[in-house]
């Protein structure tokens, strides 16, 4: 039994260190290894097969509103990025650079793309000629490379795995219309999919992507309080046509340049699931994302049938679910606790007892629940217990958040909150820059969202008390 206890052991408590916590989990349960490059991560099998699932799922989605995937390199010339200044003075602290081709030295040096605007936006001015060519709406799944100075697995590493979407229109409201469209896709992925509440809105002009006319973001909560951008949506208006001469001739017989959006979702999903989630044993996988669904455990497997009827089961369940048998030769106790590691929504335990009886007994890896099911209804009875999971762990992780989500009405409210209560915290805003930076350096919180469903806390700004605009989001963050 000792060496059954070490496994769960070996994790820290999240209340303890909720970070070592999460650096135990993705370690443990074997998602990530680091590797000699600093800064970049080994995604292993475990970690890419929840990768694979969010992918698929996505791809499906993006596929029914029209989208097409296509593929950039992934490097740009530096006279390219350097055409559209906002965009390169925010991404050149980030940006890696290669020198040489082989033993000689290039004659321009080339960027390791850390988003693709300038490729596609070179593309779109060669392949748009007309208002028929219109709209392109494109994704790629793709790396890119951002040269970040404090990494952690999945949530900011120096080179990551993404989707990024670029779209070119022919009118501007068309390109609001694709920008909000995505948006919500990605929130109805997180809640329907990954079980994570998520509030939509709209970033300040500080916090817009560099380039942007205006950028949309869902922002979810993590357990321990602090904030996760999940996925952006950018509208670029014809900033970026301006800059690379996209124009089209209209069906007015008039040259006019298009409009444009970017959107995209990262690796750092994964990181998200597993702190809105996990627990002190390991993982907790929704049902929907679960690379395996079900692990069948065979009890006292070395009796006569039990395999059999275990390997019976697992044929049958593999009809309709993502399952596997673990009838390796290690003691039950442990093959429980790896499955809890590894976050496996359901297990099912079958003996001689239980096979006896005409049972097997069924396991929710969230609540430790056992149910016993009929054989003759397993099938059925496993699918109830996935179905009433998925549904709630998005209701825990929503009340979670309405737990930890506070209202302002002063600065000294304000402060004191983010002191002691960590969490989103509402607050109105004057819209002025310099509060946004006042909050930042007072209390390192920043503005999360101006989200779409508003409220009118009070009439003042939160932080200088002249008139308020709006109401943000606020919070410390990954």
């Amino acid at each position: 039994m000792a060496k059954e206890k070490k496994l769960v052991e070996a994790i820290t408590s999240m209340e303890e260190d909720f970070a070592q916590w999460y650096t135990d989990v993705v370690k443990k349960a074997e998602l990530i290894d680091y590797s000699s490059v600093k800064g970049c991560m080994v995604i292993k099998p475990a970690g890419y097969a929840i990768w694979e699932n969010i992918q698929k799922e996505l791809d499906a989605r993006f596929k029914a509103v029209g989208v097409e995937n296509v593929y950039m390199p992934m490097f740009i010339p530096e006279s390219l990025l350097e055409k559209e200044k906002d965009h390169v003075e925010g991404f050149a602290p980030e940006v890696a650079w290669v020198t040489y081709g082989g033993l000689n030295p290039l004659q321009e040096r080339l960027c390791v793309r850390p988003t693709s605007e300038t490729l596609f936006c070179d593309f779109y001015a060669k392949d748009i000629q007309s208002y028929r060519d219109l709209p392109k709406v494109y994704n790629q799944w793709c790396s890119v490379v951002r040269w970040e100075k404090e990494t952690r697995p999945f949530l900011r590493s120096r080179e990551f795995l993404w989707q990024e979407g670029h779209t070119a229109h022919a009118t501007a409201q068309e390109a609001e219309e694709r920008t909000e469209l995505m948006l919500n896709e990605y929130a109805r992925f997180c809640e329907e999919v990954l079980a994570i509440p998520v509030v939509k809105g709209r970033k300040t002009d500080k916090e817009k992507f560099a380039g942007a006319e205006a950028t949309y973001t869902i922002e979810a909560l993590m357990h321990d309080g602090k904030a996760l951008q999940s996925g952006t949506s950018h509208n670029f208006g014809d900033g970026f046509a301006k800059a690379f001469g996209i124009q089209f001739t209209d069906k007015d017989n008039k040259l006019k340049y298009v409009h444009q959006t970017s959107w995209g979702v990262s690796t750092r999903m994964i990181g998200g699931i597993i702190m809105v989630h996990g627990d002190d044993s390991g993982l907790v996988l929704p049902p929907r994302i679960a690379p395996t669904q079900v692990m069948v455990i065979p009890i006292a497997q070395h009796k006569s049938g039990v395999l059999d009827k275990a390997n019976e089961l697992k044929n049958e369940l593999a009809a309709k679910f993502r399952v596997k048998l673990d009838d390796s030769d290690k003691g039950p106790g442990f093959k429980f606790a790896e499955q809890e590691m590894r976050g496996i929504p359901v297990r099912i335990e079958i003996g001689p007892k239980d096979i006896e009886a005409g049972h097997a007994i069924i396991v929710r890896r969230d609540t430790r629940e056992k149910i016993i099911a009929d054989l003759n209804e397993i099938s059925v009875k496993v699918a109830e217990v996935l179905d009433t999971m998925q549904k709630e762990m998005l209701e825990r992780a929503r009340a979670h958040r309405e737990a930890h989500t506070f209202e302002a009405r002063t600065y000294e409210e304000f402060k004191d909150i983010v002191a002691n209560k960590p969490g989103f915290i509402k607050a109105m805003w004057c819209g002025d820059e310099a509060c946004e930076l006042k909050i930042k350096e007072d209390t390192t919180a920043t503005s999360r969202c101006m989200p779409f469903e508003q409220e009118e806390l009070s009439n003042v700004c939160v932080c200088c008390g002249k008139p308020a605009k709006t109401m943000v989001y606020w919070g410390k963050a990954y």
